[in-house]
This record gives C-alpha cells, sequence and structure tokens, in this order.
C-alpha cells in the first residue's frame, strides 16, 4: 500500500479542501446581504453544487485516508480538526468576526490533536 509521510500530507490536503469548500458552500448560502442580492435558486444552487464537490472531495480523502492510516480516528480527527480550524477563518472572512479567547484556544489545541493523530 501507499506510505511515507507525502501521502499523508496529500489527504490532510484533501480533507481540508472538502472541508473548507463546504463550510464556504454553507456561509455563502447564510450570508444575508449576498442572499437579498440574488434570487434565492441561484444563490441555493451554486452553494449546492460547492457543497457536492466538497462532498465528494472528502470521501477521497476518507477512502485513501484509510489506506493510508489504517485506522479511521485518524482520518476523523483530520476532519474534525480541519473543521475546527477552517470554519472560524471562514466566518471571519464572511462575517468580520474575531473569534474569541475560547476559540484561539480550540485552535491550537486542534493543531496539537491533528499532529498528534497524524504523527504518532
Amino acid at each position: 500500500m501507499i506510505a511515507g509521510l507525502w501521502p499523508k500530507i496529500f489527504i490532510i490536503a484533501l480533507v481540508f479542501l472538502g472541508e473548507a469548500l463546504y463550510i464556504y458552500g454553507q456561509m455563502l448560502g447564510a450570508k444575508g446581504d449576498y442572499l437579498n442580492s440574488q434570487p434565492f435558486w441561484n444563490v441555493f444552487l451554486k452553494a449546492f453544487l460547492i457543497i457536492a464537490i466538497a462532498g465528494g472531495t472528502v470521501l477521497f480523502g476518507y477512502m485513501l485516508g484509510i489506506n493510508v492510516f489504517k485506522n479511521i480516528w485518524v482520518v476523523s480527527v483530520i476532519s474534525i480538526t480541519s473543521i475546527l480550524l477552517m470554519e472560524p477563518i471562514l466566518a471571519w472572512v464572511f462575517f468580520k468576526q474575531i473569534p474569541t479567547p475560547g476559540a484561539i484556544v480550540g485552535f491550537i489545541l486542534g493543531a496539537i490533536g491533528l499532529f498528534t493523530a497524524t504523527f504518532f
């Protein structure tokens, strides 16, 4: 099977990209001023297409991830951590709200958890 550092990095990137696209699609649909500037179905279909592509990307990452890491929990930690890190960043980009001190601590712990689960 596939071994080494590069396949792990590729899987992490795939899952991060897929989760980020998924969150982007959600926030695109939720953003009030964007939703009010275009017909509802145009916004919905655009967000739906982004989320469909995101789902395929995450699925691909999971399928490869289980072969490389040999453990679903590692792949799950990658997915959860990517959401933990990407969602606040995208929330700031879309809604211009800064994270609270608790969210900052969550970022740090999430990054430590990702590193630990991936490389130990």
